[in-house]
């Protein structure tokens, strides 16, 4: 039966990890980069656009606005073209050009905005005020619904759907859950069916070396590779109860392992899909947990959008 390209949001495989991670235990891998925006954030688009016609927020041909680095961008981009909204993106101009193509390739309008602090292809947390500062002006002007991906919670309850796949896929409750924060939908999400489960699910959130500001350490390193997350700030929604410790890599793991998923799995995704996996490889490697431990975390976008 034919379906609809939102149909293609969310159900993503589990894919376990043997040639890269040969172990103690093992990892399993949520590809939400197979979905039609390339990644993780097409869930939360979904959710948030759905929620806003339900309640009226926005209205049918209404334009929709949003700061973003681009993967929350490409997939309101692919929402907005099925639900017939014209969409505005504004993005800091040190965020990959090949995501404003995709974008712009959907259909979409791409506002590049200056960088404050960082330089391309490292995005600081004041390049992503400034380009967030431009979508509310935008908003304002055009008549839009902005989305403010941080201040929304229906993407939380969009994860909480991610971590009722992966416990279906994994057949049962897993060991630990690692994955990198920008809005923290993702990770409060899964995190919480996760541990709704099995309270023993050990999570931790996973953050670039000198920006760990969930773990409670003061920013001593504003850029790094990491486009999306590790943004130096708590998110607005961010549920500590949720964080049993914190992950550090740093941008020389990151280029390793993102390598490795390339040459030895066949995964061609981006840099937090290859901290994730870093961060999931160290921690079975910390002896914190059985050697036969299972741990889960998230592919969260494609390599082509780099």
């Amino acid at each position: 039966m034919p379906v609809s390209v939102l149909d293609l949001i969310g159900n993503t495989p589990l894919v376990e990890l043997t040639r890269c991670h040969e172990g103690p235990g093992r990892i399993l891998a949520k590809a939400e980069f197979l979905m039609p925006g390339g990644s993780v954030k097409d869930r939360a688009a979904l959710a948030i656009l759905r929620a806003a016609r339900a309640d009226g927020r926005l209205q049918p041909g209404m334009p929709v606005v949003e700061m973003t680095s681009g993967n929350m961008g490409a997939g309101l981009a692919v929402v907005c073209a099925a639900l017939g909204h014209p969409f505005i993106a504004t993005m800091s101009a040190g965020n990959s050009p090949a995501r404003a193509r995709m974008m712009e390739g959907l259909g979409a309008r791409v506002v590049l905005v200056p960088q404050v602090d960082g330089v391309p292809g490292q995005v600081t947390g004041a390049d992503v005020a400034a380009a967030a500062e431009e979508a509310q002006r935008l908003a304002t002007i055009e008549g839009a619904f902005y989305v403010d991906q941080f201040n929304s919670t229906e993407g939380i309850a969009a994860h909480e759907i991610t971590g009722a796949e992966i416990l279906a896929q994994a057949d049962g409750p897993v060991d630990a859950f690692v994955a990198a924060v920008g809005t923290g939908s993702t990770y409060v999400g899964i995190a919480k069916a996760l541990k709704t489960a099995n309270p023993a699910t050990l999570c931790a959130p996973v953050e670039p070396e000198g920006s760990e500001p969930l773990a409670g350490k003061p920013v001593v390193k504003t850029r790094h590779m990491l486009q999306g997350t590790g943004y130096g700030l708590v998110p607005p929604h961010w549920d500590a109860a949720l964080m049993d410790f914190g992950m550090t890599v740093t941008d020389a793991e990151v280029t390793d392992w993102h390598r490795r998923l390339a040459a030895q799995e066949g995964l061609y995704v981006g840099y937090s899909a290859a901290a994730n996996v870093c961060a999931a490889a160290k921690l079975l490697a910390s002896g914190r947990l059985a050697r036969d431990a299972t741990v889960v975390t998230v592919l969260c976008d494609t390599g082509l959008k780099y």
